[in-house]
């Protein structure tokens, strides 16, 4: 598509086991290998498809996942004297979880620097939600890329099935997705994510608009939160930003 984004807020392969095992609520010392392998390769496809920069280590714990369900799917030999081999999964969900502890820990302290700096998001006053109620509990969230990427895949598979050719030029751009995205947040204070893409007519429009969307998380533009677990993620205009106070 001819754009590539970086973000901060771009987060590292076990950030994505971990989604994944939080939305399908799994168990982590019991993961579904053949599942969890297909989900994560299905997020890679999605994350090269828009172009962002996916590391190398993505790669290695993909190919990690699939040398542990290949090992998953071999018989044990009936025949053998030798003690039962360790669960394969073992050694992930033991990195998985000291990766959990750490980033628990990260955020707890990024907590209380904020607490200790008074430095606040945003308001819970001046937070108005995507159905204009106003709700306290509408305040920035956890976040992360994955649940953005989540939303979007749920967004493409509703559109129109199509056949995809080499595209010659790009019929939409990021930049005027910006734009008609910020106007659409001068209308309305907070819409939902969908709403968004509610005209997009095929895959490459749903795509450029999201990009447009991390576009403005990284220039903080926006503001996003997801008031209910698992449920729709909302989207403000971050008027911290706007502020005259705010420099």
């Amino acid at each position: 598509m001819g754009y590539k984004i970086r973000l901060d807020m771009f987060e590292g392969p076990l950030d994505l086991l971990l989604h994944l095992i939080k939305e399908e609520e799994l168990n982590i010392y019991d993961i579904p290998i053949a599942r969890i392998t297909e989900q994560y390769l299905e997020y890679l496809n999605l994350m090269e498809l828009l172009d962002l920069e996916v590391a190398g280590e993505f790669l290695v714990v993909a190919a990690t996942l699939m040398q542990i369900k290949s090992k998953m799917l071999l018989p044990p030999d009936p025949q053998s004297q030798e003690a039962p081999e360790p669960d394969p999964r073992a050694e992930l969900v033991r990195r998985l979880l000291e990766y959990k502890t750490y980033k628990e820990a990260a955020g707890q302290l990024r907590g209380f620097e904020a607490e200790r700096s008074r430095v606040f998001v945003r308001p819970a006053a001046e937070w108005t939600g995507a159905n204009g109620d106003g709700d306290a509990s509408a305040m920035l969230g956890e976040v992360s890329l994955f649940d953005l990427i989540s939303a979007l895949a749920k967004v493409i598979g509703n559109l129109p099935k199509e056949v995809f050719h080499q595209v010659i030029k790009d019929e939409f751009t990021v930049a005027e997705k910006i734009h008609e995205i910020l106007h659409l947040l001068v209308e309305r204070p907070a819409l939902r994510f969908s709403h968004f893409f509610k005209k997009a007519r095929n895959k490459i429009e749903a795509i450029t608009t999201f990009l447009a969307i991390l576009e403005l998380v990284r220039l903080k533009e926006i503001l996003i939160q997801q008031p209910d677990r698992f449920g729709e993620i909302e989207i403000a205009r971050n008027v911290t930003e706007l502020s005259p106070n705010n420099g």
